[in-house]
């Protein structure tokens, strides 16, 4: 593991502050005096950033870093403060948290379940992390949260899409800011039955782990409720480069619209693939045959070149918005880097900071006290009539109102449905927001069947 610090400076607190209409903060308190693990002792607190830096994901995961290291720049009072700038909350003073300076340690997640453990077992007990964030697989996901339960750490889930993370293997010690495959299904499907048909005949190749089975089963059921038939679903190893021999029966299935449940690199190379043997160019049924990736980002968009121009999916966020927290970020981003930030990069860095401000409120470390304040208590999204719409309610990162739920500690916020673009003006300009679906187009309730199955339990403080 590497350990960096980074400088302190003074934090430019200017600019309009999105949300202002927002209820001011709740802070909290922590109940006891309790040992919890890795309590910072010092004048600094450690994080770990467990990211695939190898592996079909490494692209995300070299994003994901830079957004962690700009967090930790503007936590500690460098730089001009980002979105600590338009954040509904005001607790962070931009002199770290509780005023010792962030530290971190990075590990490698490989993309695989078992190495991830190993690295936030390490970053917890050699490098004394308090927090482990990270990853852009959902079984990474869903194995790192349920190490940090047992480890009595708070785990800020990364770029995971899974239905699972936040439903059968949700923890109570694990939050997640990034949407879900049933969100996507939700806001995709509409826009797909009205671009292309509502009687078109899918054929799904998916990725085999358990994003690809919650992904595959969200838009299934969204699509086939708008009157599309599924002819096939073919499971794909992650591991798997060429898709070649996937696609070949495609063109036999009397399919006409193939639906790509893949990610990262696996994306890219069967939507390389499927160009290849000819698919877009293709008369099925009558009709052109065409390719959706449910789940794409402007990485993805940037590694399949010509071939993405068209395709409809939907991303968690783009650079291209222009709320103030958005050209905050992209800002500081761009600035720092030199190119826009990507949707792993931004729900890292909220991540970070979400994670921060919880402890500043809590006015503690301890990790129950944080699952308190990130709860938040009775505020609610407005237009939604539900009991379970309550948690801690933000606004001013990227996404407008943004609850983080407290029945299953989901973020629940507006969607967005993007389009590869036909004509883009550099090689970051790839995608266009076609629409933005409003969040209570994809809320679902705590118990919905393809959440079923898990409970939150207690939160766990460790030592």
């Amino acid at each position: 593991m590497s350990k960096t610090t980074l400088s302190r400076r003074g934090l430019l607190r200017t600019g309009a502050i999105t949300g202002a209409g927002l209820a001011l903060p709740t802070i909290f308190t922590a109940s006891s005096a309790r040992a919890f693990t890795n309590e910072p002792t010092g004048g600094s607190v450690t994080l770990g950033f467990n990211v695939p830096q190898t592996g079909p994901y490494a692209d995300e995961g070299a994003d994901e870093l830079r957004a962690y290291e700009l967090a930790v720049e503007h936590l500690n009072g460098g730089g001009d403060g980002g979105m600590l700038n338009t954040f509904s909350s005001k607790a962070l003073e931009g002199n770290g948290i509780l005023g010792k300076k962030v530290e971190y340690v990075t590990g490698d997640t490989q993309t695989k379940s078992d190495a991830a453990r190993a690295s936030a077992k390490s970053m917890i007990e050699k490098d004394g992390a308090v927090m482990i964030t990270g990853g852009s697989s959902s079984g990474v996901a869903v194995a790192v949260q349920g190490l940090c339960q047992e480890a009595g750490v708070i785990f800020m889930a990364g770029l995971t899409h899974s239905n699972d993370t936040t439903g059968k293997d949700k923890k109570a010690n694990g939050f997640r800011h990034f949407f879900d495959a049933y969100m996507s299904g939700a806001a995709l499907a509409p826009v797909l039955a009205k671009q292309y048909g509502e009687d078109r005949k899918a054929y799904h190749l998916t990725a085999d782990y358990t994003w690809g089975w919650t992904q595959e089963e969200s838009i299934k059921a969204a699509t086939e409720a708008l009157g599309w038939e599924t002819v096939e679903t073919v499971k794909t190893p992650l591991a798997q480069t060429d898709f070649s021999s996937y696609i070949a029966p495609v063109l036999n299935s009397g399919a006409d619209v193939l639906i790509l449940n893949h990610y990262g690199g696996n994306m890219v190379n069967s939507l390389t693939n499927a160009v290849q043997f000819g698919l877009r160019e293709k008369q099925v049924n009558g009709r052109n045959f065409e390719i959706v990736v449910p789940l794409f980002s402007r990485l993805m968009a940037r590694g399949a070149g010509e071939n993405i121009k068209g395709i409809l999916g939907s991303t968690n966020w783009h650079w291209s918005l222009s709320d103030e927290g958005s050209k905050a970020f992209v800002k500081s981003f761009g600035t720092k880097y030199g190119f826009p930030p990507s949707q792993a990069a931004h729900t890292c860095y909220v991540q970070t900071l979400l994670y921060a401000d919880a402890v500043q409120r809590a006015g503690s470390f301890d990790p129950c006290a944080v699952v308190e304040a990130l709860e938040g208590g009775d505020s609610s999204l407005p237009g939604i009539s539900s009991p379970a719409n309550k948690g801690y309610l933000f606004d001013g990162l990227g996404n407008g109102q943004t609850l983080y739920r407290s029945a299953d500690h989901q973020c629940f916020k507006d969607v967005l449905v993007v389009r590869g673009k036909e004509n883009p003006t550099s090689e970051f300009d790839l995608l266009e927001v076609v629409e933005v679906t409003p969040v209570s187009q994809v809320w679902y309730e705590p118990d919905h069947p393809m959440f079923a199955g898990g409970s939150l339990g207690s939160c766990n403080p460790g030592a």
